[in-house]
């Protein structure tokens, strides 16, 4: 299980730290999940424009699952944040694809479910979710 945590986290610090190569500010919540009460995102990103709750969730295979509980709690936070709330999804050998939750399919038991399939064809790509290739500079201000 701590081998399953490691990759978690390792591919957490992929996603800081490809959004801030996109010009985000980001900041890494590693006190989500179990290690605390309140419901933290695994992410947050703000940009000056745009502002994202991201719970990021990977797997090596197919598909990926989500706890409703989880998905309500990181809507709640965002919507009190004043962020968007997404689900960050990763499958090896692929990239980051993004969701808003009401997106995601609903399983009969509550649970919300990221196919490979449905999000190389209908997930957000990092880029067009950042706005782009520009990166504001100090200059800009």
């Amino acid at each position: 299980m701590a081998n399953s945590n490691a990759k978690g986290n390792r591919r957490e610090r992929e996603l800081v730290n490809a959004l801030d190569e996109t010009g985000f500010a980001v900041m890494r919540a590693p006190a989500s999940g179990a290690a605390t009460k309140r419901d933290l995102p695994d992410v947050l990103a703000g940009n000056g424009e745009e502002f994202y709750a991201i719970e990021a969730k990977s797997s090596a295979g197919d598909p990926i699952y989500l706890d409703g509980e989880e998905v309500e709690s990181l809507v709640y936070f965002a919507r009190n944040f004043g962020a968007k709330p997404r689900i960050g999804a990763r499958f090896d050998r692929e990239n980051w694809y993004f969701f808003h939750p009401a997106d995601l399919h609903t399983t009969d038991a509550g649970s919300y479910r990221v196919k490979k399939q449905t999000a190389l064809a209908d997930g957000t790509e990092l880029e067009t979710l950042a706005g782009g290739p520009e990166r504001t500079g100090l200059d800009d201000y």
